[in-house]
């Protein structure tokens, strides 16, 4: 599976679940990284429009890491 089919994978089950705000989005602002709650994600990027999947650099759930993006692939973008 592709690193965007795990990160649709836990989106979906996110959304429809009841515990989507204890999900952390973390994704790349040109030099920063962002943390913010799923529900935040979604609207900040307009439903996936304005922050493209591939900058997410990780996902975790009450602390427990769903998704983390190599480091090595950060650096070199």
């Amino acid at each position: 599976m592709t690193k965007k089919g795990v990160i649709d994978e836990i989106f979906s089950r996110a959304r429809f679940g009841n515990e989507s705000e204890t999900y952390k989005i973390f994704y790349r602002d040109f030099e920063k990284i962002i943390e913010t709650t799923l529900t935040e994600f979604i609207k900040v990027s307009e439903n996936f429009e304005t922050i493209p999947i591939g900058r997410i650099v990780k996902i975790t759930k009450s602390n427990k890491f769903l998704f983390e993006k190599n480091i090595r692939e950060v650096k070199d973008k």
